[in-house]
Order: C-alpha cells, then structure tokens, then sequence
C-alpha cells in the first residue's frame, strides 16, 4: 500500500485502540499514517488467531463489550444527545437497549450459528461434504451519523460473531459519541483484534486505502459508490447499507386515518433521519383530508404544549447546517412548484428545528420528490388507479424500504410482484428492520448486502465447502 501524503497531510486528530492523539500533538502525517499501518499489520497477523477460536471464546469478547457499553450507558446518552439533541428516550432504545439486545442475540444462538452445514454430495454417497462459516479476516466498519453508537455496534457484534479483526470509524459529525466509543472498545479488546478510529473524512479516506477483506458501510448511495470503488482496487467484499426514497402505498380499502397517525410518529421518530423512513405517500383522493387531520392531530398531541410552542426536546434537529439548508431548498422549490402546505412549515435555522411538515398538490417534477428527504416533511401525492403508483415507483431507483396499507392480499401481492426493495412493512412503518428473523438491507441503489441476527453472522463470515473423497 502507497503513501497517501494528501490524504495524511488533512488529518486533524484520530482515535486508535481507544487511545487520543490530537492534531495538535507533536506528530507529523507519516507517522499518523504508519499508525494507521501499525495497527493493520497487527490485524492482518493476529485474524489467523481469531478465526479459529470457538464459540466461547467468541462469546466471551462478546460479553466484554456488553460490559463495557453498559458501564459507560450514561456518557453514551449524553454524547449523543450533544451530538444530535435526540430525545432521551430514542437515544436509550436505539443506542444502548439495541445494542445490548443484539449481543444477546449473537452470544445465544452462536454456538448453532458455527455449526458446519453437512451436504450429502449428489455425485457419491459414500464421500462427504460441508460448509463452513470461517472469518473473512480483517474488517473495515464506517458508521454514519444517525444512529451513530447502534449502526456500528450491531455490526459489529456480528463481526466478532464471526470470528474476525475490526477497524471501527465512527463519523466526524457525532465526535462526542465517537469519544465514548473509543473508551468502550478500548476497555473491551485488544487493539490487534479491534481498533477504533476517529476524523473526517479524510481519516475515512485513509483507511479504504487498506487492503482489508470486508467493508461494511452505512451511510447515503453517493458515499457508498465510493466506497465500493475503493474496495475495488483490492477486490474487498461490501456490504452497503445505503437509503433511498421509501414509498407509502395507501390503498382505498385502508383506514386513512390510521395510515395518518402512524405517519405523525414515523417522521418524528429522529426528526425524520432515517434510512428506512417513509419519504413520500401515494393515497385516493378522497382518503386525503382524513390522512392530513390525523397527521395534523398527533403531530399536536405529540410534540406541541398548550401554548402552541414545540417542544424541541421530544424532536432531534437537523444534523448540521448543510442538511438544514439542503432540506429548505426541497420544500422553497416544492412551494414555488405549487404544493401546499398542509401541517407545519415552520423551520427554525438557529438550532437547525424543522417541525413535523405535511405537503399536498405535489407533482412529479419537484425536487422534493426526486431527492430523498431525511428530514420531518412528507409529501402527499394522490393517485386513481393502483397501476400507476406501481409503474411511477418502479421506474425510480430501488428504495430501501416500501410500505403498503391494505386489506387487500390482491393488491398487496400486485404491489409485491411488481416493485422491489430492501425491504416491506405492510400496515405500519419500520416492522421489517425490527424483526431480527429477518434480513435487513438494500437492493442496488439501496445497498446490498444484509445483517441483523443469523444474516449479520453469515455478511461477516466466507461460506467455504469441504469435499472430503472416501477412498475408492
């Protein structure tokens, strides 16, 4: 591997094994860079170690960060809250109970997950043949900001499930979450087996120049085009956990006002910022004004006081000041396009505040339907006839999630039949990422690749086939 001196000579500071060394350390960009080298090396030698250890000894490293996430529960709160200012209860289910749920799930059913898959061979009976789950080796982990904590620990877990060496990077936009994270997987690993990294960009960019074997990325599709062309150059294995513009399909034998309560609590749920949040919804004409009051009503019961103020502790603001204006320009441009608004529209740049916001007269041709949101603003387009809410969908890039209302199996199975993506939840938002027996993941512009439970396990593991000949 060359010297990257552009990409070195940006570092600000960076985080290994846990250990601080800040930009302003006496320090030059080579050293930083052979660090960088340091640790990899270690990895590289010691993944021949980890990968034939056994189910206990996984477990045990296993349990090791369980401790440590919980031991430092309350700083990963607080980090995250500064970070993003979510709300305390989503940031203690989706950054510490899921966490810890989720190394649960891989130290119980690890030791079926190991067991050799035996194949009957179909050219003689007499010889044998398995398959092996065994360690792909040394993986690279880049989270996103979101759900900074979870979306690396998860895979994480799995990773160490399946037997392999981790470099970690959390994102730059979350660096007091980054900070804890640091000290938990120092207090949990070696930094030969696990090693934490923390920068910009820059940092990121530096570590796709190792020649892992996996790397595992979340975050959006222009990000994950680059990170696909730098696992290129060593023919690296991906998984891309990318988004898209997820559609809600709205039938006209669904309970509107079903569909419009549900809404109210998926786009309030991290101020719209996720990659399986619905992103727009197709619905009859005559279904819309009961969908936008309901919207409207648990919007209001959720997040406003008596006064008509917000209550923005119950809400997470935009991420950064780039995403706050980029989220404006949607909305400026569908307004100036004509679409109304229905419910909200209020957006607060001093403390990047956009309130739960519901569009309607929206057409085909504004970039808020073009672009995928990622922020707390639906638009609501009408439809006649379920085939043109198929044929429009189907001719955009496949999203990561889709969502269907219905009573109808007819209608759903068309929609199914006819559509793709990651994933479906029909009769309510997010049930498919939640449902652990389930793979989860994207389907080209989405992503590819899956994880959660045994999928985690498998994304992190070469199955490789053992003929064993009798002999004749």
């Amino acid at each position: 591997m060359t010297y990257n001196r552009r990409v070195a000579e940006k570092m600000r500071g960076y985080w290994f094994g846990g250990v601080a060394v800040s930009a302003n350390a006496v320090q030059s960009s080579q050293s930083v860079f052979a660090d960088m080298q340091r640790i990899f090396a270690l990895q590289q030698a010691q993944q021949w170690v980890t990968k034939s250890t056994t189910a206990e000894q996984r477990k045990e490293k296993l349990r090791k960060l369980k401790s440590a996430v919980e031991a430092h529960g309350d700083e990963v709160v607080a980090a995250v809250k500064l970070d993003t200012r979510k709300p305390e209860s989503e940031i203690r289910v989706t950054e510490l109970l899921n966490v810890i749920a989720n190394i649960d799930r891989n130290i119980n059913n690890l030791d079926d997950w190991m067991k050799p898959v035996e194949v009957t061979p179909s050219q003689n009976e007499n010889d044998k043949a398995k398959i092996l789950y065994e360690a792909r080796g040394v993986c690279l982990i880049l989270g996103p900001w979101n759900f900074p904590l979870g979306l690396v620990m998860g895979p994480l877990a799995a990773a160490i499930a399946a037997g392999n060496c981790c470099i970690v990077k959390l994102t730059d936009l979350c660096p007091a979450t980054a900070r804890v994270a640091a000290k938990i997987v120092k207090e949990a690993f070696e930094e030969n087996e696990v090693a934490l990294f923390e920068g910009g960009v820059d940092v990121a960019t530096a570590l796709l120049d190792l020649p892992v074997s996996h790397i595992f990325f979340t975050g959006s599709t222009r990000v994950g085009k680059l990170v696909m062309a730098a696992a290129a150059k060593h023919l690296a294995t991906v998984t891309l956990e990318l988004g898209g513009k997820s559609p809600v399909i709205v039938d006209e034998g669904a309970d509107a006002k079903k569909v419009g309560g549900d809404l109210a609590a998926a786009k309030q749920f991290n101020g719209g910022q996720a990659c399986i949040s619905p992103d727009y919804v197709f619905i009859k004409e005559e279904q819309k004004s009961a969908l936008v009051e309901e919207f409207r009503a648990k919007v209001r019961q959720n997040l406003y006081r008596e006064d008509g103020t917000i209550k923005k502790e119950s809400i997470a603001q935009i991420i950064n000041a780039q995403n706050f204006s980029r989220i404006k320009k949607l909305l400026d441009d569908a307004v100036a396009k004509g679409a109304k608004i229905a419910v909200g529209g209020t957006l607060e740049a001093a403390d990047r505040t956009i309130h739960p916001t519901l569009l309607t007269e929206v057409t085909p041709d504004m970039l808020i339907m073009q672009e995928e949101i990622f922020g707390p603003i639906v638009p609501v387009v009408t439809y006649k006839d379920i085939n043109e809410v198929i044929t429009y969908i189907s001719s955009w890039p496949k999203p990561l999630a889709l969502y269907i209302y219905s009573n109808s199996q007819t209608n759903i199975d068309k929609i199914l039949s006819r559509t793709s993506s990651g994933g479906v939840t029909v009769n309510g938002f997010f049930s498919h990422y939640l449902e652990n027996r389930l793979p989860f993941g994207g389907v080209n512009q989405s992503g590819m690749g899956s994880y959660h439970g045994i999928f985690g396990f498998r994304t992190f593991s070469h199955e490789r086939a053992v003929y064993l000949q009798q002999s004749r």
